[in-house]
C-alpha cells in the first residue's frame, strides 16, 4: 500500500520514492505526495521521474498514476516526485474555504443537504438540495467565513481511524469534520473570499467560492526519504 505523504506533510513538494508496481501505462509507488481526485478535490499536477502524470486515480486505498506510453519505468526503480506547488496551494486554500462555507450553511439551515462539490484551482463549488434562493444569506456566510479567516486559527487534522484511512479536520467552534483532503495549517492562509449563488435547476442551489486576492504561498518544503 502506498504511503500517502500528502497527509503527513501537505506542504512538501518533492519526494524520493520507488516504483512499486507497473501495469502498462500505470504505476504505483512505495510513497507519494501526489494527491488523487477524491471528495471533490482535483488531483495534483506533477511528475514522476521527470515524466508528467497524466492521471491520478484512487483504486480502493491504492493510488494509480498514468504516464505516457513507453515510460520505461520498472518495479523497484528509484524516482523523484515533484508537484506543481502553486496549484496545490490554491487547491488547499479553496478546499478549506469550501469546507468552512459548507459547515456554516449546514449549521444555519437545518434540513439542507449537500448533493455535490468540486474544488478546482480557480474556484470551488458546493451544490445543495434546497428550494429557496441562498442569495439573501450569502453576506452572512461571507462575513462569518471572513471572521474565521481573520482569526488565523490553527487547523487540526489527523486520523480518526488510521487502518481505514479515515481522516478529519477540526477548529474551535466546529465539531470534528470527516475529510481526507490536503489541509492548511491555519485558517488565515485562505485569504479573502468571494461567494456567488447560482441556481442550477429546480430544488438545487449552488454556492461558488473564489479567492479574492493573490495570497503569497509559503516557501514550499522539499526533502527525501
Amino acid at each position: 500500500m502506498t504511503r500517502k505523504m500528502f497527509w503527513d506533510d501537505p506542504y512538501r513538494t518533492r519526494l524520493d520514492s520507488r516504483i512499486a508496481t507497473v501495469d502498462g501505462d500505470e504505476v504505483t509507488l512505495e510513497a507519494t505526495i501526489l494527491y488523487a481526485l477524491s471528495g471533490g478535490q482535483e488531483s495534483d499536477a506533477g511528475t514522476i521521474g521527470g515524466l508528467e502524470v497524466l492521471e491520478a486515480r484512487k483504486d480502493g486505498r491504492e493510488i494509480r498514476y498514468r504516464l505516457a506510453p513507453g515510460h520505461g519505468l520498472g518495479p523497484g526503480e528509484a524516482v523523484a516526485l515533484e508537484i506543481d506547488w502553486e496549484r496545490r496551494y490554491r487547491l488547499m486554500r479553496l478546499h478549506f474555504a469550501a469546507e468552512i462555507v459548507l459547515e456554516l450553511v449546514m449549521g444555519r439551515l437545518p434540513g439542507i443537504h449537500k448533493v455535490g462539490a468540486h474544488i478546482a484551482a480557480d474556484k470551488a463549488r458546493i451544490d445543495f438540495a434546497w428550494n429557496e434562493p441562498l442569495t439573501p444569506l450569502l453576506p452572512e456566510f461571507a462575513a462569518e467565513a471572513a471572521r474565521i479567516v481573520a482569526a488565523d486559527t490553527r487547523i487540526l487534522s489527523g486520523f480518526s481511524d488510521e487502518a481505514a484511512e479515515r481522516r478529519f479536520w477540526e477548529i474551535p467552534g466546529f465539531a470534528r469534520v470527516p475529510c481526507g483532503g490536503t489541509h492548511l495549517r491555519r485558517t488565515g492562509e485562505i485569504g479573502a473570499l468571494t461567494l456567488k449563488r447560482r441556481n442550477t435547476g429546480k430544488g438545487k442551489e449552488r454556492i461558488e467560492i473564489a479567492l479574492a486576492d493573490v495570497q503569497p504561498s509559503p516557501v514550499p518544503q522539499t526533502g527525501s526519504d
